[in-house]
Order: structure tokens, then C-alpha cells, then sequence
């Protein structure tokens, strides 16, 4: 039997014993990751070197690195993360409608989990913790899957997970990684549906499209951002450019960073040699359309077709627009409906934008940074769903659970 068979058979089989974890059971094993991650700092710094190193050896660029790296205030917000999650309401077996029937029957729908989880990611050794946690408080298994770029450090916050669990009430086998990151285990697990109920990509558009396109277990989209910021003409110079800049520096290679940022000409003739300066002084590397070049002959012109790539690095899009309307066309065919905003001092500008734009996160008067599952107070998150079914945006605790009707009677029949 390969490793995914074996691995996904575990899991399965934990995820019965999990379906009967109580909430006080879980929340220990989340204090036992918590303090396990906390006590074994110095071995997971030491193999998340291992992999920086041969990242760096590989030619692997430096926001792929920065995704890939630990250090000790990172693995202390991975416990502070675990230990949220004690906090929050466990959603396993809250009611959701409750229907009494005139012949006697009792019927009530309530929250349950899904089961298995697999999660295929790339970089990011967090997402071991995340998400491995995340599905413990909702009494599921996980299957992980990361890259090889990240070997070291997420088979060593395995091995911290393992090692909490068998401390704790619930199965050891209720989290399982993939050791094997050749491309063969990835196809594997995308059609391992025997064993898991739900895969969840977890990376760049490439990774997310090759799932899509040939998963035959169900998918969750999640990640792509190619997300833009548009300065209307009535946007508060200041307010503007503190937004910009955060929105794209503050930690350029995550998803809910800008690519793009879209500015009325007006508040460009007026404004936009102080944005420019400022974000140059951030080392951020512009590129423009045509009017952005001739605002500064300095900054080089976009090429025709690259207003759908995700950068991820300090590398940040310009185009003036001469209204709403044109800056709303240009998110609709570029946007991956991720997190789109607005800075602007227009109520109806700001509604319209609210209410036309297509993403799982809208923002007025702020920056688009603020996706994610901690800032939305659901503790760690699993992934950024970027589709309509399921599941929305920053996907918690109850983007985790599935439903199930409970019927209770005296005998009817029908």
C-alpha cells in the first residue's frame, strides 16, 4: 500500500474516534500543541535552516524564502494561534433549525465535521500548525501534503503535533503528512476519495488550477490575490497613501497584499507625485500604464498582458482610471476575487464599489491586509476561499463543519 493509501486509511479511521471528542478533550490537545511548539523552538529553528539553506542553494527567490522561514516570534504567533482556538465556541453539534411536525416527529440540523481534510500546500510551514489545529477543534482528521521546499521544517511540526497528541484523548493518526512530495503523491491524493472527504489547495494560482482541473475529491479554492486598491477622486491624500503603502509592503509576499492600485487621473495630477515618492522610499518597483509613464517618464510601462500576475514581492502595478466605472471594469477582469478596496471621502462611490465588486473581501477606507482569519477573530485560519459554495473568505472554525439532519420518533410512518 503506497503512503497516501496508508496515511489516508489512518486518517479515516481517526476520524470516527474524533466524531466523538468532547470539546474539553480537544481543547487540551490544542494546549498540548501550543506548549510542545513553545518547547521545541530551538530543534524547529535548526530544521527550518536546513531548508532555507537549500532554498537559497536552489536559486529560490527571497519571497518564497520569507513564506518558508521561521523565527522565534513566528513559531510563538503559530502557539498564540493554537491557543485562540481553546478559546472559540467549538461549532460541533450546535443546532441550526429545529422542526417539530404535527405527526410527533422531531427534527433538528445540526453542525458536524466534514471528516477527512486534506490540505496541499507550498512554502509556508505554518499552514502544518494551522491547519492541523484548526481541524482538531472541529473533529476532523488531516491529510498534509507540502512542498519540498519546506521538507525540513513541516515533517519537525509533524513530529510536534504527534508528539502533543500522544499526551493527549485523541488518536495520533488524526493528523498525517505526506513525506513523499514528488509530483506522483500530489496526483495520488487528488483522487483519493475513498479516504477524504474535502482537498484544499493551499498556494500559488498555478498549484490551485492544476487542482481544480484534475481533483476528482472535492475542492475548496482558496489563495490566488491579485487584489488592487482604487484612489478615488475624492480620497484623503494621507489616508491614501498610508493605505497603499501598507496594503503593499507590510508583508508583500502573502495574498492579500495589493498588485495593483488604480487611481483617478484627477487625484493623480494632484497627489500622485507624493504617493510615488513614498512608496520608492518603501523600495517598492513601480510599473505603469501609458498616462502612469507620462506622469514619470521614470516609471517603465506595464506589459500588455500583465495585469493578472501576482507579484509577491515589492513590485506594485499603477494605471489611472477616469472614474469608478473604468476602475470597476478593470477589477472584474483581473481581479481573482480575493480583496478589493476603496479610499475614497464618496458615500455612494463607496456603496456602489461594496455592492459591484465581486470578491470575498470588500474594503472602504482600509487596507487590504486585514483578510485573514486571526484579524477577522477566528483565531488560525485555514485558507482564504475564494469561491461562492461552502465557504467565503477566511475560512475558521465553522468553514470546517458540514450538517446533518437528526430525526427522532415514536413509530410514524408515512
Amino acid at each position: 500500500m503506497s503512503e497516501i493509501k496508508r496515511k489516508g486509511k489512518a486518517a479515516k479511521d481517526a476520524s470516527y474516534a474524533l466524531n466523538m471528542a468532547t470539546t474539553e478533550e480537544k481543547n487540551e490537545a490544542l494546549k498540548l500543541i501550543a506548549d510542545q511548539l513553545l518547547e521545541e523552538t530551538d530543534h524547529l529553528l535548526t530544521e527550518n535552516k536546513k531548508d532555507i539553506t537549500e532554498g537559497r542553494n536552489n536559486g529560490i527567490e527571497a519571497a518564497v524564502l520569507d513564506r518558508i522561514l521561521l523565527t522565534e516570534d513566528r513559531i510563538e504567533a503559530m502557539a498564540e494561534g493554537v491557543r485562540l482556538l481553546i478559546d472559540l465556541k467549538d461549532p460541533i453539534g450546535e443546532t441550526l433549525e429545529e422542526i417539530n411536525k404535527e405527526n410527533g416527529l422531531h427534527i433538528i440540523k445540526k453542525r458536524v465535521p466534514i471528516g477527512v481534510i486534506a490540505m496541499i500546500y507550498e512554502a509556508r510551514p505554518n499552514v502544518t500548525i494551522d491547519a492541523a489545529s484548526l481541524a482538531l477543534k472541529t473533529g476532523n482528521a488531516m491529510v498534509l501534503r507540502g512542498s519540498s521546499s519546506a521538507k525540513y521544517s513541516n515533517l519537525a511540526l509533524w513530529h510536534v503535533i504527534q508528539r502533543a497528541l500522544e499526551k493527549s484523548a485523541l488518536p495520533v493518526d488524526s493528523v498525517q503528512l505526506i513525506e513523499d512530495t514528488s509530483r506522483e503523491t500530489a496526483k495520488e491524493l487528488f483522487t483519493l476519495n475513498e479516504y477524504l472527504d474535502v482537498l484544499i489547495p493551499r498556494g500559488g494560482a498555478k498549484l490551485i488550477q492544476t487542482v481544480i482541473r484534475e481533483s476528482t475529491v472535492p475542492v475548496i479554492e482558496t489563495g490566488a490575490g491579485n487584489c488592487h486598491l482604487f484612489i478615488d477622486e475624492s480620497a484623503d491624500m494621507q489616508m491614501a497613501i498610508d493605505v497603499v503603502v501598507n496594503a503593499k509592503t507590510h508583508r508583500p509576499s502573502v495574498c492579500n497584499a495589493i498588485e495593483t492600485v488604480l487611481i483617478d487621473n484627477q487625484w493623480l495630477q494632484k497627489n500622485g507625485e507624493k504617493l510615488i515618492s513614498t512608496l520608492r522610499s518603501h523600495k517598492v518597483q513601480l510599473l505603469g500604464d501609458d498616462r502612469i509613464h507620462q506622469f514619470d517618464s521614470s516609471i517603465p510601462q506595464v506589459e500588455q498582458d500583465d495585469w493578472s500576475s501576482e507579484f509577491l514581492d515589492l513590485t506594485l502595478r499603477m494605471k489611472a482610471v477616469d472614474n469608478l466605472e473604468e476602475a470597476l471594469q478593470h477589477i472584474q477582469q483581473y481581479s481573482t476575487k480575493h480583496s478589493e478596496g476603496i479610499i475614497t471621502q464618496n458615500d455612494a462611490n463607496a456603496e456602489k464599489f461594496l455592492n459591484s465588486v465581486d470578491a470575498a473581501a470588500v474594503y472602504v477606507n482600509a487596507s487590504t491586509r486585514f483578510t485573514d482569519g486571526f484579524e477577522f477573530g477566528y483565531g488560525a485560519e485555514i485558507g482564504i476561499s475564494t469561491q461562492k459554495l461552502h465557504a467565503r473568505g477566511p475560512m475558521g472554525l465553522e468553514a470546517l463543519t458540514s450538517s446533518k439532519f437528526v430525526i427522532r420518533g415514536t413509530g410514524q410512518i408515512r
